[in-house]
């Protein structure tokens, strides 16, 4: 049923310019499928679908582009020298980074589109990352220090 869904979301979405979780819903209805707005909104999260620019201003959901390879090194390089040091607070994790090197750095974290980060803000020299549990913050914790500790 899950997979079935699924699929159909991306023919939707390949189909209709669809602009937010509860138009993908009635589409969704309308084709037979019995969701709530909890259910899209996981199956997006599921999917990697993010939201590009459409015709008349408007935004529409669409697969995710992959990174090239070079960007993806430029996150990596920016996240290991900006960053200073890191502290877990429940599901929040306090990065400290380098003078004025706190929005490059969040960025950075956001681009790598990392499932546990809800999102990110970010001062001078100190992120508030927002991650979905306390168990996502560990996750976070090891990925930034794999990334730190092997560059």
């Amino acid at each position: 049923m899950k997979t079935g869904r699924q699929a159909k979301i991306m023919e939707l979405i390949g189909k209709y310019e669809i602009e937010t979780q509860e138009e993908l819903a009635e589409h969704l209805k309308d084709e037979g499928f019995d969701v709530t707005q909890a259910t899209v909104s996981r199956d997006i999260r599921k999917l990697k679908l993010t939201k590009i620019a459409a015709d008349g201003g408007k935004q529409k959901y669409a697969p995710e582009q992959p990174q090239s390879t070079e960007e993806s090194r430029r996150y990596l390089r920016v996240l290991k020298e900006g960053f200073v040091s890191m502290e877990m607070a429940q599901n929040i994790l306090v990065v400290k980074t380098v003078s004025g090197m706190a929005m490059a750095v969040a960025a950075a974290i956001d681009a790598m589109h990392w499932q546990e980060v809800a999102g990110c803000i970010a001062g001078d020299d100190t992120i508030l990352c927002a991650n979905r549990s306390s168990e996502d913050t560990l996750a976070v914790m090891g990925k930034i220090r794999r990334i730190v500790d092997e560059m």
